[in-house]
């Protein structure tokens, strides 16, 4: 029997290739700001293919929304926390905290900007 993509892929999340360590996950969503957290892992390739991404939308948004990366890898209660099906998933969530938008995969920083601006002028 087939497996689905998504649940290879989250099926190896769950199994990292180190120990999982215990980090300390901040706070999601900031309170009182717009707040995108990416849902991936150090060492996953299309994660790793997020980080120049999330390091220039983490600067451009500087003061204005909160950027948040969480290792599912390192922090094995997150994936069920957040109902993650892939990695990477990028979550975002309005000034009131409510999650208004999700995306699977790699995700480049035009859409991800496009989303952040609509909600910082909401």
């Amino acid at each position: 029997m087939r497996r689905p993509l998504a649940a290879l892929l989250l099926g190896l999340a769950l199994w990292p290739a180190v120990p999982a360590r215990s980090g300390e996950v901040p706070a999601v969503p900031a309170p009182g700001m717009v707040t995108m957290v990416d849902l991936g892992a150090k060492a996953c390739v299309p994660c790793k293919m997020m980080q120049p991404v999330l390091a220039s939308v983490e600067a451009r948004y500087a003061g204005r929304a909160a950027i948040i990366f969480i290792d599912v890898w390192e922090n094995r209660d997150e994936p069920r926390k957040y109902g993650l099906r892939v990695i990477p998933t990028q979550i975002f969530y309005d000034k009131t905290g409510k999650e208004v938008s999700r995306h699977e995969g790699f995700l480049d920083e035009k859409p991800m900007a496009d989303i952040l601006d609509r909600l910082l002028a909401e």
